[in-house]
């Protein structure tokens, strides 16, 4: 069997990392009714943020001293993740979750296109093509209606804005730079933000279970943000960006297993769309590399 190309290794990271987020999201999601939001994401932090500290501290990550273009990297990339969070969360609590969610997919797209403009990755029209496809199949899957869209609606397309200065800081990271360190930050910031919107919002009593089901949230978040850091740094963006589409099919199976959920039809056909894109993409970067 050949082995797996960088543009290949980068979807597995990806698929992973999109994995990651969504279990993660239905965990949390399990202790909605119990927990505000941000006193949930703060105590989840605690949990990621130690974890990823282990992490760091094994590979010997915590030793890395960034030189000044890495700082700013970093600092942007954590800015970047917390203003996207404020934006996508207040946009989410102030129309529909479809809607949001819709906006929010054109990520890839936007991501790719940013790097062709600001970093010059060369996409040609086929991968264009396969995160068109890909959009297509989510918006079968959530269809928003017009009336659903608000002044809300421009948070959450700032929170493109945001995602894609943070991938692109990600990319722009030198080789040096651990992806174990640059996730501690990222997940350090998060944290100690969450934990200040929480003492000034809502703060409630929590026990035991509530832990151990954010325990094993924080878990899958570390996964989903180290996979999806070594994702942005191995393969091209062009490539990588349509398996970001892998989250809703990962967000399906969740809702079933975890939720009693049962898709309807146009959910299993924009799946299906989101998986044939994934496919392709994946079929026309193995024939490439045969050709080459």
């Amino acid at each position: 069997m050949a082995p797996l190309t960088d543009n290949m290794r980068g979807a597995v990271f990806m698929t992973a990392s999109m994995a990651g987020f969504s279990l993660n999201d239905a965990l949390i999601k399990t202790v909605a009714d119990d927990l505000p939001l941000f006193q949930a994401v703060f105590l989840r932090g605690l949990v990621a943020t130690a974890l990823i500290g282990v992490l760091a501290w094994a590979q010997g990550a915590l030793c890395f001293r960034p030189g000044r273009h890495d700082r700013r990297m970093i600092g942007q990339r954590s800015l970047a993740e917390i203003a996207g969070t404020v934006c996508f969360l207040t946009a989410l609590f102030n129309m529909p979750i479809a809607n949001a969610s819709a906006i929010l997919q054109s990520v890839p797209l936007a991501v790719t296109l940013g790097a062709a403009v600001f970093l010059g990755e060369r996409v040609g029209w086929g991968r264009y093509a396969a995160i068109g496809v890909g959009f297509v199949g989510v918006l079968i899957i959530v269809r928003p209606g017009s009336d659903g869209f608000n002044a809300y609606a421009l948070l959450a397309l700032a929170t493109i804005v945001f995602i894609v200065l943070r991938d692109l800081s990600t990319r722009s990271l030198t080789p040096d730079a651990p992806a174990a360190y640059v996730v501690f930050v990222t997940s350090t910031a998060m944290t100690v933000f969450a934990g200040v919107a929480a003492v000034l919002t809502d703060w409630r009593p929590f026990g035991a279970g509530h832990m151990l089901t954010l325990t094993g949230s924080g878990a899958c978040l570390l996964l989903g943000y180290v996979f999806g850091v070594t994702s942005m740094r191995v393969g091209e963006i062009g490539f990588t960006q349509p398996f970001r589409y892998t989250l809703l099919v990962w967000a399906i199976l969740a809702g079933v297993v975890m939720f009693d959920e049962r898709p309807d039809a146009w959910m299993l056909a924009g799946s299906a769309v989101v998986i044939a894109t994934g496919l392709f993409t994946f079929h026309h970067e193995r024939r490439l590399a045969r050709a080459g």
